[in-house]
């Protein structure tokens, strides 16, 4: 492909994509003439790459919000940035923390970013403290059931429907999960299953019925989030429990098993 230049132009998104918004506002940055951005995703993600293009000379207005209009400059300049914190991957600690009982506190988390998983992790009823730059979760033995709706940002993640799978497959009651972002994003079902799990999928939505405790099992990570999801049950599950295809965790989790190590987790790679 190739091009004399970009131009600026209005975009509109069936559905307001992360990736799409993230990858418009760097091309337009360059382009000649203004891009409008309409039906933007609203993700932190999507906030903090403006606010790094706009320290590097671009002109972005409007990014956290469903239209965002980009000016074209000529050249952007070199800078220092610290990227915000992974709201995904505190997520997945404290997911760890409500499906083993126990207390984790992490650091250099934003609760304003995990509005919407906070909430259902009180819902639950798994006790929440916030301060400063630190979230704590006390959790309950066993979690209650609950109900949750995949949905952009502010609204809860799709990147922790699957972690949220296996928590509520171990807490008492029936709860649904329905899945409004992404098709056929429940592929781990069947894994957990292997693991006791009662689990069955219907269209878009999943129907769990929590028993007492995952079984230790050889099952396979078919993508990042479902990894991570098993390494979920594996904590809570009686006995063993062997992963393969970890190198689909590792493309989205640095060091996960030192770091869980450090909360107390019996957890190793095998090369």
């Amino acid at each position: 492909m190739e091009t004399k230049g970009l131009k600026g132009a209005s975009i509109y998104l069936d559905i307001p994509t992360v990736t799409g918004t993230e990858n418009i506002m760097m091309a337009a940055v360059l382009a000649r003439g203004k891009t409008e951005i309409i039906n933007a995703a609203k993700e932190p993600e999507v906030i903090d790459l403006a606010e790094a293009l706009n320290k590097m000379g671009a002109k972005i207005k409007g990014a956290g919000t469903d239209r965002i209009e980009i000016e074209g400059v000529d050249s952007l300049s070199p800078i220092e940035y610290t990227i915000i914190p992974d709201r995904i991957e505190a997520g997945t600690f404290l997911v760890a923390g409500a499906i083993t009982g126990g207390e984790v506190t992490i650091k250099g988390a934003r609760k304003d970013h995990l509005g919407a998983v906070l909430g259902k992790l009180e819902e639950m009823g798994h006790k929440i403290e916030t301060e400063d730059d630190r979230i704590r979760i006390i959790a309950k033995n066993v979690g209650k059931a609950c109900d949750i709706t995949t949905a952009p940002y502010p609204g809860f993640p799709t990147d922790m429907q699957a972690l949220f799978a296996s928590l509520l497959g171990v807490s008492k009651g029936t709860s649904i999960i329905t899945e409004t972002i992404f098709d056929r994003r429940f592929g781990f079902v069947d894994e957990l299953i292997r693991m006791g799990a009662n689990m069955k999928v219907q269209g878009n939505t999943l129907i769990i019925v929590g028993i007492k405790r995952y079984s230790g099992a050889s099952v396979t990570a078919g993508d990042l989030r479902a990894g991570a999801a098993l390494i979920m049950a594996g904590l809570n599950a009686d006995g063993t429990t062997e992963i393969s295809g970890v190198e689909h965790i590792e493309r989205g989790y640095e060091a996960i098993d030192k770091k869980l190590k450090m909360l107390g987790a019996k957890i190793s790679i095998e090369p």
